[in-house]
């Protein structure tokens, strides 16, 4: 799959700002750059390359590596500094939700919303716990802070064979 290009016009190298298209941005591209625009985000050339292949593919998690990979697949070549660099500001943006699920590695989520994971340990993949996890009380934040987020990941191994 190939990134729609955009037609970049000169001055900033470092983040050009998106002028007109040759064709005509498809639907995607056009969500996508409207996503990036609801953000407060400039639509440069980077963040609607990996924005594409983050939010028109449906709910993903993804870590800077395997994106990496896919933008390189794409024909979107970008630094894997780059890839850091626009995950961290979309995710300060509100588009993505960070996890580390094993202390070393970090996953970023297209879905945002207060949700539990099982983490595949050995095989560093991230999925969604589907089948419901309740709770009956969440603690009390310490005096002078208050609860941001809650984070559950239940890690999971494979059975070893008896």
């Amino acid at each position: 799959m190939d990134i729609q290009a955009a037609t970049i016009p000169a001055g900033d190298a470092s983040e050009p700002e998106v002028a007109g298209f040759d064709p005509p941005p498809d639907e995607g591209v056009q969500r996508c750059l409207q996503l990036l625009a609801d953000a407060g985000l400039r639509p440069t050339r980077q963040r609607l390359a990996l924005g594409q292949l983050l939010f028109l593919h449906g709910h993903r998690h993804v870590t800077a590596e395997s994106l990496y990979d896919e933008a390189t697949a794409a024909n979107a070549y970008l630094s894997l500094a780059t890839v850091y660099n626009t995950l961290n500001q979309f995710t300060e943006a509100g588009l993505l939700r960070r996890i580390a699920a094993d202390g070393i590695k970090s996953f970023f989520d297209t879905d945002t919303s207060v949700h539990p994971h099982f983490y595949l340990e050995g095989e560093d993949v991230l999925v969604d716990v589907t089948d419901g996890l309740t709770f009956t009380r969440v603690p009390q934040a310490l005096p002078g802070y208050e609860i941001v987020r809650l984070d559950v990941i239940v890690h999971l191994r494979r059975k070893r064979a008896t």
